[in-house]
């Protein structure tokens, strides 16, 4: 019997669709991966992004990272789209940042802090301070205004309510603190003249000192100052997004973290 050229042709045709859709469907669940771009700074955001990596893909989600060095380009690329997320920040320059340019930002996760910490050459605890004290803190607006609020925190001076406070704006200093504000990089080098300092992790790291070990107060794993996954509003629910935010918290980031840092930078989960 002969089958006519044409008929042949589309059972061929149909033949094969049908073997490639039952191919993609097999094959999907095991192969199938969504891309999410992350903007980020090089250390340590995009080096904990990179160890999350495999974790994400497990979850069935791909991570491209996109390395920033400029601290406002991120942001603008996650407002325009050009990435799903970002990490290189902390809340109180998000909310600057979406005040400023009404970007519609906002985050899921807190990741980690890069703390400051009080030290000190002759003390060994931080409630031995005597009357008249010399303290040295960072001379910067938002480095002084973290060191103001650390003491503040731990019971030494009480401050006014705000953001950038300065020694104006101490309300109390029952111990009558002197306070020597110093660049924020000199401050190491002059720990042995003053009876304690507030330093910030990266400089204590040069001068040999281990946030972890050597502050006798440092922020808190609940600081405003944790860096976060920063997201926009329409995208925060995202399956990608949640699974990122979870791979970003998890035990082994934490372990990651700790054991790559040793305590320069500090969970905040």
């Amino acid at each position: 019997m002969k089958i006519n050229k044409r008929i042949a042709l589309g059972l061929v045709l149909a033949l094969g669709v049908t073997v490639s859709a039952c191919g993609a469907k097999a094959s999907d669940p095991a192969t199938t991966t969504t891309k999410i771009k992350v903007g980020a700074t090089p250390v340590p955001h995009s080096e904990i992004l990179e160890a999350a990596k495999p974790l994400l893909l497990e979850k069935g989600f791909e991570l491209e990272i996109v390395e920033f060095t400029d601290y406002v380009l991120p942001n603008k690329a996650l407002s325009d789209k050009t990435i799903d997320a970002n990490f290189f920040q902390h809340v109180p320059y998000l909310e600057e940042m979406n005040t400023k340019e009404n970007l519609g930002l906002t985050y899921t996760v807190k990741v980690h802090i890069e703390p400051l910490g009080f030290y000190s050459e002759t003390l060994a605890d931080f409630n031995s301070l005597e009357d008249g004290a010399k303290v040295a803190i960072p001379n910067d607006p938002t480095n002084g205004a973290r060191a103001l609020k650390l003491l503040a925190d731990n019971g030494l001076i009480t401050i006014a309510d705000g953001d950038l406070v300065t020694v104006q704006d101490i309300t109390s200093n029952p111990k009558n603190i002197e306070f020597e504000e110093l660049d924020a990089a000199a401050i190491p080098r002059v720990l042995g003249d003053v009876a304690g300092a507030v330093i910030n992790t990266n400089y204590a790291i040069e001068a040999d000192l281990n946030p972890m070990e050597d502050a006798l107060v440092i922020e808190s794993s609940d600081s405003p100052y944790a860096n976060i996954l920063a997201v926009r509003e329409d995208n925060k629910d995202d399956a990608g997004i949640v699974a990122l935010g979870e791979v970003l918290t998890s035990d082994a980031i934490k372990t990651f973290i700790e054991d790559t840092y040793k305590g320069s930078i500090v969970p905040a989960f």
